[in-house]
């Protein structure tokens, strides 16, 4: 039951103790947000407007901890795509997200934040950040939110358990057991609780899959936890090419991931991408895993070496293109020696390992390359192949992908469909999507929702 207090009107308290209305036809919870991330801070806003009295539960020192160093400490806000457009990026569960991208869109966000003095850019790719490119002005235009919205919020306090009890139709959420910030067990009481404790992706900022913990008990089935828009690994020659470039940043390439048993490209894309010491990183190659780890016998295929990255050098140009443009350089440069002509068509970083892929002598003149060595360059610039060999831990994932079965959550209340009262929001649900946004408007758009009295 709601707590109340001062309240002269005439009430009505339903059987199941549930909700209180009033004659002014205003509802009162008591509401839990367990997790102080941009999903649950859009939950406990959009409860406390809904006139509720609303807690946040977070266990780290202060909220936002993830929020701060999304978009690489810049935030990407969210995307200015055509809301539409937005399940297209989602390659887990997007159609889960329909009713929830109605509800709470990206210009609803961008005008929070414009609200509390926070101006927006777009930059490539759609891409929405704040103008001051700084993720903490988003974080303190949120608290400021909060603060208006009189949100009680406790710091350093870990939720252990969600209580409930069983009526004769249903088991419903009661109370949250916390450990405070003095190590001492707690229970608050609720009528309505929001699990938004986020994934097991960057566990540092406290996403360490504590929720997963939490509903698994209340008997709700959690998808195998993987990693999303993470880096992937090489092995072998390519892990060596790799680690020979590592740090070069190569931007405006296509790249392709193809099943080589199949011959099937699995994902395609253009834009920016990364060498490493243990493989290749970048957006393109961050939103490519997404789709990586879904693809069918994908563990069999790596182990088999049969997951290759095939990156276009130049993406503008045709093969044809390419050796003319080749030729016109090695008319330039026809008295150089191969390793000393290639400054114009690549960075310096990448030539020593182009070259070994041509198997043209580097001390050859440029004059003597035949058009076949020539053709072959050709085919190292358009298909510069690297073999796959997994991913990079969780740890170093951006989002998780797994996490609680949405087939148990309403898709339009985000509430369970086990247990009463009990509201999942952000990460923790198995949905997952591209860079450029769109998870942190999934955040905002199930929190939101889930902060709705229904």
């Amino acid at each position: 039951m709601g707590i109340l207090k001062n309240i002269d009107y005439d009430i009505k308290i339903l059987l199941d103790a549930k909700y209180i209305f009033l004659e002014r036809g205003i509802i009162v919870m008591k509401v839990i947000v367990i997790g102080g991330g941009p999903a649950g801070i859009i939950a406990a806003i959009k409860a406390a407007k809904e006139k509720n009295d609303v807690t946040i539960i977070e266990k780290n020192p202060s909220l936002g901890k993830k929020l701060l160093i999304t978009g690489k400490g810049r935030c990407n806000i969210t995307s200015s795509l055509e809301m539409s457009e937005f399940i297209k990026n989602i390659p887990g569960n997007g159609k889960f997200l329909y009713s929830v991208f109605q509800n709470f869109t990206n210009q609803d966000i961008i005008e929070l934040l414009k609200k509390q003095g926070v101006a927006v850019k777009e930059e490539r790719g759609n891409r929405i950040f704040p103008t001051s490119d700084k993720s903490l002005d988003v974080l303190r235009a949120l608290e400021r939110e909060l603060k208006e919205n009189k949100i009680k919020i406790k710091l350093n306090c870990a939720a252990e358990k969600i209580n409930t009890q069983k009526s004769t139709k249903d088991t419903m959420v009661t109370s949250v057991t916390y450990i405070d910030e003095h190590g001492k067990y707690k229970t608050e009481l609720a009528d309505k609780i929001i699990l938004a404790t986020g994934g097991k992706s960057y566990p540092l900022t406290g996403s360490t899959g504590d929720g997963y913990k939490i509903a698994e008990k209340l008997g709700h089935t959690i998808k195998p936890v993987k990693p999303s828009l993470v880096p992937l690994t090489a092995r072998g020659e390519s892990l060596q090419m790799c680690k020979n470039m590592q740090g070069l940043s190569l931007k405006n390439v296509g790249i392709e991931l193809e099943d080589e048993e199949k011959k099937k490209i699995i994902y395609k894309d253009f834009g920016e991408m990364l060498f490493t010491h243990f493989g290749v990183s970048g957006p393109t190659i961050l939103s490519s895993s997404a789709h990586l780890l879904r693809y069918k016998n994908i563990d069999e295929l790596i182990k088999q070496n049969k997951i290759k990255l095939k990156i276009d050098l130049k993406p503008a140009l045709s093969k044809e293109k390419l050796d003319q443009r080749i030729q016109r350089d090695f008319e330039e440069e026809k008295n150089k020696e191969f390793k000393n002509s290639l400054n114009a068509l690549l960075p310096q970083k990448m030539i020593d390992t182009v070259i070994e892929l041509t198997q043209i002598d580097r001390e050859k003149k440029v004059n003597q390359i035949t058009k076949e060595e020539r053709q072959k360059l050709v085919e190292v610039l358009k298909n510069f192949t690297i073999t796959i060999s997994g991913f990079r831990p969780i740890d170093e994932a951006i989002v998780t992908s797994g996490g609680i079965n949405t087939k148990e959550i309403n898709p339009k209340t985000m509430e369970s469909k086990l247990i009463k009262g009990l509201y999942f929001a952000g990460e923790i649900i198995d949905v997952d999507a591209y860079t450029g946004g769109f998870n942190l408007q999934i955040a905002y758009s199930t929190g939101y929702t889930a902060g709705t009295n229904n």
